[in-house]
């Protein structure tokens, strides 16, 4: 048969030609140079990334006549032997189909015979993990103490079926994934000698579908050049493996900046279409929103696997998307990977998930808001000739001393809280009673009780509320007008009715409130405009009624709303 297929083809006949395996190569030629063979080696990881490959080349570098630098010199009369399985000395085995007792007894026996020729006799056997316990059990004593001049190298795709006493009598060498830099690269190299076209992204989907093993990698490019010639394109490649285009995720991302939701029902069709299976595109999708969080967060694309024309689109999406949205939508993504086991339709399940995507709102921190809130109130206040008024305005957030807080077990603490301990804050509010001053310099005085107390003391109060209460009351005390005073009941005007229930929802805090600034409870009444002086009760406002006055002002009671 003249077609070799690549995986044997391009096979690497020595250590340095192994890629992605550059700490176990570097440990076996220091050991054969170093004299240290052990006499026995058990090579783990998944298929396709060379460990029956460094099996045999460390097998031709023991033996071989000529040895350069540790490596096989692939010329002497025992290398070409080796290399063309030719050799007595290296018994090959594959564990799967010799898995019994009786083939580990004629093994035991064959043991015990020198080499013919060369200086060691090895034996390496493939998918060690398929023998039998029995096996197992038969080989520790010959695995233990073999001949001086045997070794032995097992290769295995799952350690976790090796016997632990057969682990501990070998050196383990774990094999690594070999990243997709790594598979294009080789790629490109095959790709140039045997004179075939083909483009980045082409390699791209090769070295993606291959998951990190390179004779997959390898099978997949005959495949292509089978169908494709000398000239292979992406389009044609992404129909021959049924993968979905990277163009259709970046479609989606842009399109949740964008709001578009056409978009979504055109990515559905294409998806139909193609016969391409809906989870294999959530999970691509997953991939690339991890992609853009991983540009977000570094700056870089240095841990992007993709081509490099879509890295510089990746580095686009920086300063669009943050970090709590990315976060956001992978959570969501997660939970429809695991909601379409239990999905019959999957096409209405994908086209409900993303239109949800799509209109998801941006979120913002706290921080951000509240420096947008004083901003836009800053920017509100300044007057006509481009100056901010020094009154009614808030201060920037710079100029605000924060204080410690307590939060769960968090411990904030701000350089601000030895100014705020000497010198009160200060702030002037906008709103129907400005007010100078939330905290006061000097001590509130409380040993008057009169209407005209509470209106010298008012502005304090309501800023004291808004700052306590500002989601519940806060919204509704600057507006309130004061009327008259009657004991302990204050009758005021508000027009607002959502007002008058939060007053009533919150009448507690407002008697301690009231007691700590006027120096006694106050009860609020609102008067309605009606043309006369009656009062009516809404949601805790108390009914002018002379008997109910009698109760509060003599025994101390106050009213409960029903």
């Amino acid at each position: 048969m003249s077609f070799i297929v690549t995986a044997r083809k391009w096979r690497p006949q020595v250590f340095k030609d192994v890629v992605g395996q550059e700490h176990i190569t570097s440990t076996l030629k220091n050991a054969i140079k170093n004299n240290r063979i052990a006499h026995s080696y058990i090579f783990t990881g998944p298929r396709g990334v060379g460990k029956t490959t460094t099996a045999r080349i460390l097998a031709k570098a023991l033996n071989c006549l000529n040895p350069v630098d540790s490596e096989p010199c692939n010329k002497c009369e025992l290398c070409l032997s080796i290399q063309n399985g030719q050799s007595m000395d290296i018994i090959e085995i594959d564990g799967a189909s010799n898995r019994g007792i009786d083939e580990i007894r004629t093994l035991r026996e064959s043991v015990k015979y020198s080499p013919s020729r060369g200086k060691y006799k090895i034996y390496i056997i493939d998918e060690v993990h398929m023998l039998t316990k029995e096996s197992f059990n038969a080989f520790l004593k010959t695995l233990e103490e073999p001949p001086s001049h045997t070794v032995f190298i097992f290769a295995t795709t799952d350690i976790q079926k090796v016997p632990l006493t057969i682990i501990s009598r070998c050196q383990r060498f774990d094999f690594r994934r070999i990243q997709l830099n790594t598979i294009k690269t080789l790629l490109m190299e095959i790709a140039r000698s045997e004179k075939i076209e083909i483009e980045d992204k082409t390699l791209t989907i090769i070295a993606k579908k291959a998951d990190g093993a390179l004779r997959d990698a390898e099978s997949f490019f005959d495949q292509i050049v089978s169908y494709c010639g000398n000239k292979i394109d992406q389009e044609t490649v992404s129909k021959m493996l049924n993968l979905i285009d990277d163009e259709i995720y970046f479609n989606i991302s842009d399109a949740i900046l964008k709001k578009d939701f056409n978009e979504v029902f055109r990515v559905s069709g294409v998806l139909f279409d193609n016969g391409y299976d809906f989870g294999d595109f959530i999970n691509g999708l997953i991939e690339h929103f991890r992609n853009i969080l991983t540009v977000i967060l570094t700056k870089k694309t240095d841990l992007v696997e993709c081509a490099e024309v879509y890295k510089t689109h990746f580095m686009e999406y920086v300063g669009k998307y943050s970090e709590g949205d990315l976060l956001r939508i992978l959570n969501f993504l997660n939970k429809t990977q695991q909601e379409m086991r239990f999905t019959q339709n999957h096409r209405i399940k994908v086209e409900i998930s993303l239109s949800h995507l799509i209109g998801f709102e941006r979120s913002v921190t706290i921080s951000d808001l509240l420096e947008r809130i004083s901003s836009s109130v800053i920017n509100s206040t300044q007057g006509l000739s481009g100056e901010p008024e020094k009154k009614n305005s808030y201060p920037s957030r710079s100029t605000i001393p924060l204080v410690k807080s307590n939060i769960g077990n968090l411990d904030y603490q701000s350089e601000g809280e030895e100014q705020l301990k000497k010198e009160p804050l200060r702030v002037t509010l906008i709103g129907k009673n400005p007010v100078k001053d939330i905290r006061p310099k000097e001590s509130i005085d409380t040993s008057d009780f009169s209407f005209e107390s509470i209106v010298k003391k008012w502005d304090i109060f309501v800023n004291a509320v808004i700052m306590e209460k500002k989601f519940s009351l806060g919204p509704y005390v600057g507006n309130i007008e004061l009327s008259s005073l009657e004991g302990n009941k204050l009758k005021v005007f508000l027009s607002d009715s959502d007002g008058k229930k939060s007053f009533g929802m919150d009448k507690d805090y407002l008697g301690k409130k009231t007691a700590e600034i006027f120096g006694k409870k106050i009860i609020f009444q609102f008067e309605e405009r009606q043309g006369n002086n009656s009062f009516i009760k809404n949601e805790g406002v108390v009914i002018n009624d002379p008997l109910i006055d009698l109760i509060i002002s003599e025994l101390g009671g106050e009213e409960i709303s029903g």
